[in-house]
């Protein structure tokens, strides 16, 4: 892997048309209603858009926000989500946005990113794009996705809209945007749309122009983390409500936070030890695009490793180990007890009906039948849905609005949202309610967080295979591939009992005798050409049974 001198050299070059970024950052201190200047030219709609300019934009789509490899180094990954189309799409979000809020003033967004190295250049192309359309642009620097869309809620923040630099989980050569408004972030449709506006400006305009005087004036930086870190100081001392130590509710616990390298070193630093809590033993603090020791992604196996290590070593209460962005979380109990993906919603769960009985917890199709039966056994309802954490907080959203009380939605994967926190996915939010559940726990004298998963149970194996469609129009045929599963279900040749609901996909349920049971389910990938079958098996060797049943 190259050095990231030769990463960040080679992405540097694609930079030049920018000024240098003493001429575009600035700190600003706006008022919402400054004069409007005339804005650049909007390019209308090209009655023909080129089909290479086409596909350059909607290859990038990736369901709800956008991906794609923004430095070169990898062979077989060229470039294609550079500086100028990052400036672009940036003005498209800002027509999108036009049309989404109903003031006049002008429009003010917030940028963040997190510790990759292609972040700066393509901060400084996406904050040009929008200064071009008139609108008051900012910088916060390293952040995280959640806390992007906190910045268009937050008192006297309040920004309009909102942009997060970032690709997740994936490798160092990738990078990608997530959009925000105050009503959350945007929706697949969205995202369709103002990639529509940036290739249809792209297709007019060309290359991007380098930013003139009184675009240069609509941006600047502000620094926003704080005031997040905050927010989350004040969940956790109003939500232990410390008899003794109100203000240092964490006082004698040792926390150990894992960060990846990614933009989640600030909980160790800004949220838990100014609240009392030891965090020695944290790791992997600082923000290092290379992501040298472990990819940053909670369902890691070797994530998780090294932070169970850490806890063990350090003697440590819990660990929190957060993805790049920080809008996942997975957790270590001090007895080295991973909690992560099915485990992880079980311990939610548990958390949220104590305070909502008899609500529903909605999930992603591939959750165990363990889950289901421990939200059932707490007294809770469970709605599995389908893959992609859009959806199932859509849908725990409608739910809601249904009059069916939905406190919790959680992907599989680790996107967690909670309804008290305005529908949305945050890592740090879901440690600060474990947080909260343990200290309250020992206050009570009342056990520990595994404690709380009495009663879940896994299975003795768990396979997924990801088989792959090989010809183009991939959809149609993936579609016939799952029909072809439901049809081998139903046809009595096994004895498998079809799910009485199937959102995604279709899924059996097989009785392996002696009260054990095992699953299978047979989907199509929302986005890949890829059909996926998920199965466990309460039988040694029988996953390996099940895919010899499905395939013979």
């Amino acid at each position: 892997i190259a050095q990231a001198s030769t990463r960040a050299s080679t992405f540097r070059g694609v930079t030049s048309w920018f000024q240098p970024e003493s001429a575009l950052r600035r700190t600003s201190l706006r008022l919402r209603l400054s004069p409007k200047r005339a804005m650049a030219p909007v390019a209308g709609e090209v009655s023909q858009v080129p089909d290479d300019v086409r596909k350059k934009f909607t290859r990038l789509q990736n369901g709800s926000d956008v991906r794609g490899v923004a430095l070169d180094g990898v062979e077989g990954e060229p470039v294609t989500l550079s500086c100028q189309e990052a400036y672009f799409i940036a003005a498209g979000f800002a027509e999108w946005l036009k049309g989404a809020v109903s003031h006049s003033d002008r429009l003010t967004v917030s940028v963040g990113q997190d510790s990759r190295l292609s972040g700066d250049a393509l901060v400084e192309a996406i904050l040009s794009g929008l200064a071009s359309q008139g609108v008051a642009a900012d910088g916060i620097g390293l952040a995280t996705t959640p806390a992007c869309f906190m910045s268009t809620i937050a008192p006297d923040h309040e920004y309009d809209g909102s942009i997060m630099v970032t690709a997740s989980h994936l490798p160092w050569n990738r990078n990608g945007m997530k959009f925000f408004s105050a009503k959350g972030g945007l929706k697949k449709a969205d995202i369709a749309v103002l990639l529509s506006n940036a290739m249809n400006n792209a297709a007019s305009v060309g290359t991007p122009p380098s930013p003139d005087a009184a675009a240069a004036e609509l941006i600047g930086s502000v620094d926003f983390m704080p005031c997040y870190c905050a927010h989350l100081i004040d969940l956790i001392r109003k939500g232990v409500n410390h008899p003794e130590t109100y203000d240092k509710p964490l006082t004698g616990l040792k926390v150990i936070v894992d960060a990846g390298n990614g933009s989640g070193g600030f909980m160790a630093s800004q949220v838990l030890a100014p609240l009392g809590a030891d965090t020695t033993g944290s790791q992997f603090l600082d923000p290092d695009g290379n992501f040298p020791n472990h990819v940053p992604n909670p369902e890691d196996k070797q994530a998780m490793e090294m932070t169970t290590a850490a806890v063990l070593e350090n003697k440590a209460d819990l660990g929190i180990v957060f993805d790049t962005d920080v809008d996942r979380s997975g957790v270590v109990d001090s007895s080295g007890l991973e909690i992560n993906k099915n485990r992880l919603i079980a311990l939610l769960s548990a958390i949220v009906l104590k305070e909502y009985p008899g609500s529903t917890i909605v999930t992603d199709s591939v959750t165990n039948d363990g889950v289901s039966e421990f939200i059932t056994a707490k007294g809770g309802e469970h709605y599995r849905y389908r893959r992609g954490y859009a959806n199932v907080i859509s849908k725990g959203k409608e739910l809601n609005t249904q009059g069916t009380v939905s406190p919790l939605m959680i992907e599989t994967s680790g996107h967690g949202a909670m309804k008290d926190n305005y529908f949305l996915d945050d890592g740090a939010y879901l440690a600060v309610q474990i947080l909260i559940e343990l200290v309250r726990q020992r206050l009570a004298g009342s056990g520990s967080l595994s404690d709380l998963l009495d009663g879940y149970k896994e299975a003795k194996e768990a396979r997924e295979f990801r088989l792959k469609v090989t010809v183009e129009d991939f959809k149609p045929a993936g579609e016939l591939v799952v029909e072809g599963f439901r049809e081998l279900a139903v046809s009595g040749r096994h004895p498998w009992e079809m799910a009485a609901v199937n959102h995604e996909g279709y899924r059996v349920s097989i009785d392996e005798g002696e009260g054990r049971r095992g699953w299978i389910l047979f989907r199509q990938s929302l986005h890949d050409p890829i059909v996926v079958v998920n199965m466990e098996s309460d039988l040694e060797g029988g996953c390996q049974d099940m895919a010899e049943n499905v395939v013979a």
